[in-house]
């Protein structure tokens, strides 16, 4: 772990404008960052798809409602070395193994013995160098897996408690050579001295796998906070579809930031209905235990 002080993050991806679901989420890890006397960081994973300027988009609307972080922003793309050298260690210590498989097939192919549902089913995990080259001449270029010794890993999390999860040979690196982001966040939030993480609740079932591999690599896996998504009035996650939902839709319609902040305030219990208050304040009034553990729905007429 860096020797750096304590730190939260957020950690977008750059494909598009943040919407209020994620703005919500960038608040709250503020807010618990802050509260704490943790450093906050920004973090863009942009590994997958980026959309041109989108970094740049998101970073102003996250200035425009208050929030504050520590330079510099760090940019996964800029990391690739360092990936590549941890997944070369898991692999010269046997931690990992090359899997062929197709999405297809690892869905077709039977269950090992007492998996959990929906775990990778170990075709790959011992086949033999002859196998492999048989593969690899027939022209499926493989992922890499991490060779789990565990079927399960358990994470605490300042919201949920104690949650217990399922570990599998989770995949650290594509069959494109593109660092997984399973390997990416523990690798990062490990360099960048991130001991908590905020981030939706949506991705509650990757922390034992990500917590797994932090301790493989000799790390102290981080506190979590997975807080609740904010949904549209099907109960499906916000997305662009829903209409007005990032912060220059809502400017064309005439509301302000800080009026997005307020909404988002209400929505936390932190304001009253139609009080505009800052950040420095909200943090006044944070109480984790005290927020909401069920989804914001957002309706259409919200803002008006």
């Amino acid at each position: 772990m860096s020797t750096q002080h304590a730190a939260g993050r957020y950690a977008p991806s750059p494909s598009g404008d943040l919407h209020v679901g994620n703005l919500r989420t960038a608040v709250l890890a503020w807010l618990f960052a802050r509260t704490t006397g943790r450093r906050f960081l920004i973090r863009m994973e942009n590994l997958d798809r980026a959309v041109d300027g989108a970094d740049r988009r998101q970073l102003d609307d996250l200035a425009a409602l208050g929030l504050d972080w520590e330079e510099p922003v760090v940019y996964q793309t800029d990391r690739r070395a360092i990936y590549a050298g941890i997944i070369d260690e898991l692999r010269s210590a046997g931690r990992t193994f090359e899997c062929f498989c197709t999405r297809r097939e690892i869905l077709e192919a039977p269950s090992a013995p007492h998996a959990p549902q929906g775990a990778y089913p170990g075709t790959c995990r011992d086949l033999t160098d002859a196998q492999r080259a048989e593969k690899i001449a027939a022209g499926r270029p493989p992922a890499v897996r991490i060779r789990a010794e565990t079927s399960e890993f358990t994470v605490t999390d300042l919201l949920h408690g104690s949650y217990t999860g399922m570990v599998d040979d989770f995949v650290i690196q594509r069959n494109d050579g593109t660092p997984a982001y399973n390997l990416a966040v523990v690798v990062d939030d490990a360099a960048q001295g991130v001991d908590q993480v905020v981030r939706g609740d949506d991705l509650l079932s990757s922390a034992p796998r990500q917590a797994y591999l932090a301790t493989l690599l000799g790390e102290t896996p981080p506190t979590y906070a997975h807080v609740p998504m904010v949904l549209n009035p099907e109960h499906v996650r916000l997305s662009k579809r829903d209409g007005a939902v990032t912060l220059a839709d809502l400017a064309a319609r005439g509301v302000s930031s800080e009026r997005v902040l307020a909404h988002i305030a209400r929505s936390l219990g932190l304001a009253a209905p139609g009080e505009v208050a800052d950040l420095p304040t909200l943090a006044e009034r944070f109480d984790p235990a005290a927020l909401p553990r069920t989804p914001w729905i957002l309706h259409p007429g919200e803002w008006d």
